[in-house]
């Protein structure tokens, strides 16, 4: 029996704004499952929230109610301390009761800090040391090209574990085996831990060098969701190359007492009036729906 891939419906001005208000939704319950577990990372998974609804209500090709469906998209998490924003599109998406977004990094819980494929249907891969997605990811698209899979692989990674010498193992190996079904989309938020990416360990150029290992580089801005999908479609109609997606994003998108501060890279708000504020933030969409309202 062939197989048959789902194409999704053209991105209408209509199911843009429904994805928009729907990555600021998702953004709130974030913080809320941050503080509630009382640690975690918040500025990654804040800046990469626009780019997890596309994924996950557009551009996957998957099925939450079968979540090891075999002709699914794979999408591997290379930098597994922003799950919590994978965590809360998958509920969303109803692979699981957004109930159970409470119980992140408890005692039992499926929702670990890190994901871990053992204990939640719908994960490709069980990620903590940075890097090492990539290669899964790349092994995944060969073994799909190999056997003519109609699946396409995704891969997201921070840049900060672009300093990880396995990435560029793994992208030796993308580029000369021309793996046209796998998408890398690298969070280029600028930070890490310990600080700003060009102070610790400069990335620059960045693009120069994915294309110097045969990938085809689209540049975006990772907050909006238009552009993202429209290079999504642009890497699934390359077949000479893999394609890597720098999503240019703000850490800690949405709060403003938050952005671009390396210092939220690995704390989440605490309860009371950081909360409040940051999801006040979000609500009001910094304070642009009060001022139109009044």
């Amino acid at each position: 029996m062939p197989h048959v891939r789902q194409t999704p419906a053209p991105l209408t001005e209509h199911k843009l704004r429904e994805l928009e208000l729907l990555a600021n939704d998702i953004r709130q319950d974030v913080l809320k499952m941050l503080t509630t577990a009382g640690s975690g990372h918040s500025a990654g998974p804040l800046g990469m929230a626009d780019i997890f609804t596309a994924l996950y209500f557009h551009v996957l090709n998957h099925k939450p109610k079968l979540p090891n469906w075999t002709d699914r998209d794979r999408l591997f998490l290379s930098n597994g301390h922003i799950v919590p924003i994978r965590y809360a599109a998958m509920a969303y998406a109803g692979y699981f009761p957004k109930d159970e977004l409470k119980t992140l990094r408890k005692f039992g819980s499926r929702l670990q800090g890190h994901p871990e494929i053992r204990f939640l249907p719908g994960l490709e891969n069980t990620s903590g040391p940075l890097g090492d997605g990539s290669s899964q990811a790349v092994g995944a698209a060969y073994v799909a090209k190999m056997d003519k899979l109609p699946w396409h692989t995704y891969c997201v990674m921070s840049d900060g574990e672009l300093e990880a010498g396995i990435t560029w193992e793994a992208a030796l190996f993308a580029g000369k085996n021309k793996l046209h079904n796998l998408t890398w989309i690298i969070d280029r938020n600028n930070i890490q831990i310990d600080g700003y990416t060009e102070d610790i360990m400069p990335l620059e150029p960045l693009r120069d060098k994915f294309e110097a290992f045969n990938f085809t580089v689209l540049e975006i801005d990772g907050h909006n969701i238009r552009e993202f999908v429209d290079a999504t479609d642009r890497a699934k109609a390359t077949w000479e190359t893999p394609t890597v997606i720098i999503a240019h994003t703000i850490p800690g998108k949405g709060v403003d007492f938050m952005e671009f501060e390396p210092a939220w890279h690995g704390k989440p708000p605490k309860k009371g009036e950081e909360l409040n504020e940051a999801l006040k933030d979000l609500r009001t969409l910094h304070g642009k729906i009060q001022s139109e309202m009044e």
